[in-house]
Parts: C-alpha cells; sequence; structure tokens
C-alpha cells in the first residue's frame, strides 16, 4: 500500500507547473496566416476532386451574390 499516491501531493504538482505565456498578436496573427493557408489549399484540392460538386458550389454561391442587395 505504500505505492499509493498521496492524494494530498496533487494538489502540490498544479501549483509548481508554470502557466504558458499568453501568445503575442504576433504570433496569433503568423499562426492564423498559416491556417487560412491550408484552408485555402484544402479547398482548391476538394475543387480539384470533387469538380462537379465545386461547380454546383460555384454557381450556388454566385446566384447568392447575384440576390444580394447592398
Amino acid at each position: 500500500m505504500a505505492d499509493l499516491p498521496d492524494p494530498s501531493d496533487a494538489a502540490g504538482d498544479s501549483e509548481t507547473v508554470d502557466p504558458e505565456p499568453p501568445e503575442t498578436d504576433t504570433e496569433r496573427r503568423r499562426r492564423r496566416a498559416q491556417f487560412l493557408r491550408d484552408l485555402a489549399e484544402a479547398r482548391a484540392l476538394r475543387a480539384r476532386v470533387q469538380p462537379r460538386r465545386a461547380k454546383a458550389a460555384r454557381l450556388r454561391h454566385a446566384l447568392r451574390m447575384r440576390t444580394f442587395r447592398w
């Protein structure tokens, strides 16, 4: 029974862990830009492998844009 962890030790461990420093605005923008590049690449790939569905999506988008009132 000596090898069981003491529940009182768990509270002490969480206090010694340093929280990560908050990310800077530059880091957030860099991550966002990378995400948007990956998203655009994924959409382009999907359009290439599913041309019929991509064409239908383009037509639906064009129709929405034509009927949108400024």
